[in-house]
């Protein structure tokens, strides 16, 4: 069987240069970084008094890291936003116990533009954020604004398959 079995001609694997992170059903612009997604589960230990010198593993209970997003500065306030759902500098009044949770989309495309794979992300929520980055005269980056979603797990899209590619 091949990697790619609608493109069996496709040698090389997807680029991770080409995505886009979808929130409220809208695309979140200019998202230049996104961190991995991961999961730890526990290990648990033990055995029996019968047992020889040895333990027996186990699975235990799972953790979702936290997903980092960087964009470069601008004047949408979709991060800012979002991150005063949780804090907002108003007042505890004004903080939304509604919808400061969020689902998300992570979308990786191919060269083409093409949804060649997809996860959701469950229950994000901005758990730091940073509009302003250290600034520095002698350097020519650009400045990012970052967030991190703390969320209550991630499942890829199965219904989401391989494009034929042109």
């Amino acid at each position: 069987m091949t990697e790619f079995a609608v493109n069996p001609h496709r040698l090389d694997p997807y680029k991770r240069f080409k995505f886009q992170i979808i929130v409220d059903g809208e695309i979140v612009p200019g998202v230049s970084q996104v961190s991995a997604l991961s999961r730890q589960t526990e290990i648990v230990s033990f055995r029996s008094g019968s047992f020889l010198n040895q333990f027996l593993k186990a699975p235990g209970l799972t953790r979702f890291n936290p997903i980092v997003l960087k964009r470069g500065i601008t004047h949408d306030t979709t991060f800012e936003d979002w991150a005063e759902l949780a804090y907002n500098p108003a007042g505890d009044a004004a903080m939304s116990l509604k919808s400061f949770r969020k689902d998300m989309r992570i979308n990786l495309m191919n060269q083409q533009g093409s949804v060649v794979l997809s996860y959701m992300v469950f229950r994000a929520w901005v758990s730091e954020y940073e509009p302003l980055p250290e600034l520095c005269a002698d350097s020519n980056e650009v400045a990012m604004e970052t967030i991190v979603l703390e969320h209550e797990g991630f499942e890829r899209d199965r219904s989401v398959t391989e494009p034929v590619e042109a």
